[in-house]
């Protein structure tokens, strides 16, 4: 269930002048990329663990993905998936930032699966699944290149998972994984794929048995999908990004992956109430300094245009290229924390003070908004 805060947060959709700004989920659009991913990836042979974490763990986002043919749900945060187990979620629990010493107890309550890629946490964990009386399934995590989490040489992956399979008994060897595409930008190739294959078969090779689950990475790895080069040993993939943001993902953006343009980008959609109204330079006018985050900004004198000031600002939403009008001819060119400032000379409509501009949103836009106690939630279509 939502927390006290997130409820309070949440559109009553009773009369009276709606709260802003807000964000507005529309979940029947995002139950269609939900159900365009795991189609992709079924027929690749590739089960979802569908990732919340982007929503800040919204427990109707995780029964979205399970009503869509997700078989996890995944988050970095226990609390997130505590709230997806609360609310009913019926799919196993999966914890994909490798888990602190200090939650293990309160991780193996919560969650059917977690990530691992520490000897000295494995072993903390059997002890304390072995205290509850309970199994956990692992994901052994191999690093490839990326260098985040996970073991960097074969054969220490190995020999670890040689040691949960036959000394831990509290604990289920689940699989391996991997990351890419994160912290180092690796792209999942069809060579780093075929890596972690290997790798699954030399664990399946000492342990004597296969494993369940090969888990291929994140959003950038529909790439090899795509492509029709995954191999077949890989059969995971933990999907949040494309889903939520469409065509506005980084599939599109940077790698450029036309694929997804079949997919709705207007799953969340900011509202924010213009506030002012006016024409000014688009220079600052002085000596300048450094801007409301301590940066040294530049600026394009285009001469004096109208522009618009929005009630939000980037203690909301972040960087300002996160977020697409949806105004023909509107363009964002400033902000602060609490302020947006919006060039409206080229709009075909007019704007004026009280009116709401609506914004298509990237990624990290919506992991701050749905985390930002400023920000009302309305929840369309569920």
């Amino acid at each position: 269930m939502p927390t006290k805060r997130q409820a309070a947060r949440h559109a009553s959709g009773g009369k009276g002048m709606k709260k802003r700004p807000t964000l507005v989920v529309d979940h029947d659009n995002l139950r269609y990329n939900m159900r365009t991913v795991t189609g992709w990836c079924r027929d690749a042979g590739i089960d979802v663990a569908g990732v919340i974490k982007v929503t800040t763990g919204m427990a109707s986002v995780a029964l979205d993905y399970e009503e869509c043919g997700a078989k996890w749900i995944a988050s970095s945060r226990l609390e997130q998936l505590q709230r997806a187990k609360d609310a009913g979620v019926k799919i196993p629990l999966l914890m994909i930032r490798v888990p602190m010493i200090s939650e293990l107890e309160e991780m193996i309550k919560v969650c059917d699966y977690s990530l691992q890629s520490s000897l000295d946490t494995l072993k903390a964990l059997e002890a304390e699944c072995l205290k509850q009386d309970r199994t956990h399934n692992v994901i052994l995590m191999a690093d490839l290149g990326d260098l985040r989490e996970g073991f960097f040489e074969k054969e220490e992956l190995v020999d670890v998972a040689e040691y949960v399979e036959n000394k831990l008994d509290g604990i289920h060897l689940a699989g391996i994984g991997t990351n890419l595409g994160c912290v180092g930008s690796v792209k999942p190739t069809e060579e780093k794929m075929l890596m972690l294959a290997d790798w699954a078969e030399a664990v399946e090779e000492a342990i004597g048995r296969p494993l369940e689950i090969v888990s291929g990475g994140a959003t950038s790895s529909l790439m090899p999908v795509f492509d029709g080069v995954m191999p077949p040993k890989v059969n995971m993939l933990r999907i949040g990004a494309v889903t939520f943001c469409g065509p506005t993902e980084d599939l599109r953006t940077c790698y450029g992956r036309t694929e997804v343009d079949v997919m709705s980008d207007e799953a969340f959609i900011l509202e924010a109430e213009v506030i002012e109204t006016n024409t000014k330079p688009t220079h600052p006018i002085g000596e300048l300094g450094v801007d409301a985050f301590g940066k040294k900004a530049t600026y394009t004198d285009r001469g004096r245009r109208r522009r618009a000031i929005l009630a939000v600002g980037r203690a909301d939403y972040g960087d300002i290229d996160d977020l697409i009008p949806l105004t023909e001819g509107a363009q964002v060119t400033m902000a602060s924390g609490d302020h947006t400032i919006v060039d409206i000379e080229d709009c075909k409509e007019q704007i004026r003070v009280g009116d709401v501009m609506r914004f298509k949103l990237k990624y990290s836009s919506i992991l701050r908004l749905t985390a930002s106690e400023n920000i009302t939630i309305e929840e369309k279509g569920r």
